[in-house]
């Protein structure tokens, strides 16, 4: 159990000024202390925003994590477990969740932590007008009611068994209501009650983080400084930790992975990723719309060469699960790799536009992947064509727009199979695929208490995915993170696909 430890409030005298840099100058209370510890965290891309609410983007969650709090989070068991709330009670049925705010917790800014901020929080990930891509998550929640200081009740109009994974993951981390009501631009100015407060972002180069010296878990954390700097390319990331100048390196592949490996200074933290690879197709298009061209386009990938070659490794999937998943089925027999069947359908669709994979180009893995789809599509004798965009060009035009017809990307994993799945449920999705018997199988799911007839609901809707094929779905790879080898503490969550550095340190240091 963590221990709580006293806290000093600071003053708030510049809230009543109007100005947000003096409060958070107070807040950071600067001392003549040197720095002891800085970290450096190589990145291999840049985030599209810092404000956790408005992405589903990994990259924020990798930096945010250090910056807020959840109301619970998974430990390293994956169980749920106390954080901004010390305990919550279940009533009624799974209708009412009951949680008790831990006292002397104060944002970064200087205020102190209330129910008021969980309450301001969830509202606004609710709110139709901010339109938060993680929204349909909290959608069970009826009211929300602060009888006091330290108490949050969430009422519910149905039972929602992934509330807590939903309140665990780093979509909610809670946000100080002052600053929510003043409009501040969390995008680019996070404050939250983390171990670290924001000090700058200076976008493509570095975001940079420092000390929260009143972090409510006692000692902790160990480093004075994270610094996140943004490497987009593989083999400069691996140079630059061989080298010491960064002492962690985000993504490690082939064949940067093996030249770590040989090396005395570095050390790989390896772990099983839930991540799940795919070569999205847009069913909105023909000849994408028609369930034969995509099992023709599926037919003509080898995945386990995908993998191997663009992944450094991994695990041949056959639907939209992580093979670590207790919920995951293995369908990979359904549509096997066939050349020969590859080439019938393309033929049949010979003289048809061509195909166009669209590539994000800041991340290398997918952007080699895309070149051996392109080549295993052309000798199938599809026609096809890659095109790289920038990220945040992905983000707003391919993934919220659609406007793609194959593109690449690697979809992280939840805490609970809805986190994944709800998307496929009441609404159209990136790939424009939606399937009545598979958003029935998934809204059952959500409500239902037992485990047992939540995994048979969720083998439904695994299979009808695997069946219609809104993806290749291709694999989940081995996860490899270079490390300083005088670093310990340094813990990555395989679902959530973040670092913990809370308890990061430098043994020699």
């Amino acid at each position: 159990m963590v221990r709580l430890i006293g806290f000093v409030l600071i003053a708030l005298s510049p809230v009543l000024s109007g100005s947000i840099d003096a409060v958070l100058a107070a807040g950071r209370g600067e001392s003549a202390t040197p720095v002891r510890e800085r970290l450096v965290f190589g990145l291999s891309g840049d985030p599209d925003t810092l404000d956790p609410h408005g992405t589903t983007g990994t990259l924020t969650f990798q930096t945010m994590r250090s910056v807020y709090d959840t109301l619970v989070e998974p430990d390293r068991d994956g169980e749920i477990v106390p954080a901004l709330a010390e305990s919550w009670e279940v009533h009624d049925e799974g209708l009412r969740w009951v949680f008790h705010l831990r006292s002397g917790v104060v944002f970064h800014h200087g205020r102190r932590l209330s129910a008021e901020d969980v309450r301001a929080t969830l509202e606004r990930l609710r709110d139709p007008d901010f339109a938060s891509p993680s929204a349909h998550e909290y959608s069970a929640i009826e009211a929300i009611n602060t009888p006091d200081d330290s108490t949050v009740e969430l009422v519910l109009s149905e039972p929602y068994a992934p509330l807590l994974a939903t309140l665990a993951s780093g979509w909610s981390a809670i946000l100080p209501a002052d600053l929510l009501q003043q409009n501040h631009d969390f995008g680019s100015r996070p404050v939250g009650t983390g171990p670290f407060r924001f000090e700058r972002w200076v976008r493509d180069s570095e975001i940079l983080l420092t000390r929260n010296s009143d972090y409510w878990q006692q000692g902790l954390p160990y480093l004075e400084e994270v610094q996140f700097r943004i490497i987009t390319e593989q083999a400069v990331l691996a140079q630059a930790l061989l080298a010491g100048r960064i002492d962690v390196a985000d993504i490690v592949v082939e064949p940067e992975l093996s030249m770590l490996q040989a090396a005395d200074n570095v050390k790989l933290y390896e772990s099983t990723s839930a991540l799940v690879m795919v070569l999205a197709m847009n069913t909105r298009r023909s000849p994408l719309d028609d369930l034969d061209v995509r099992r023709g386009i599926n037919a003509a990938i080898d995945k386990q060469a995908i993998m191997d070659t663009a992944y450094a490794g991994g695990e041949v999937v056959g639907t939209f699960m992580d093979v670590s998943n207790p919920y995951y089925v293995d369908f990979t027999d359904l549509h096997p790799y066939d050349p020969d069947f590859a080439r019938q359908v393309a033929g049949k669709i010979e003289g048809t536009r061509e195909l166009v994979i669209s590539l994000p180009q800041n991340f290398e893995p997918h952007v080699r992947a895309g070149e051996m789809y392109h080549e295993m599509l052309r000798n199938a004798g599809f026609r096809v064509r890659t095109q790289l965009v920038d990220w945040s060009t992905w983000l707003s035009d391919v993934y919220r727009g659609g406007q793609f017809d194959l593109t690449v990307i690697g979809h992280t994993g939840k805490l609970d199979p809805h986190g994944r799945l709800a998307q496929f449920g009441t609404a159209d999705t990136y790939v424009g695929w939606v399937d009545t018997p598979t958003a029935e199988a998934i809204d059952a799911a959500r409500v239902e208490q037992d485990p047992e007839i939540r995994r048979e609901l969720y083998t439904i809707a695994l299979r009808r995915m695997a069946e219609q094929l809104p993806f290749v779905f291709v694999g989940s790879p081995y996860s490899y993170v270079g490390l300083n080898a005088d670093l310990t503490g340094f813990y990555m969550d395989s679902q959530l696909d973040t670092a913990d550095l809370r308890s990061v340190r430098f043994e020699s240091r």
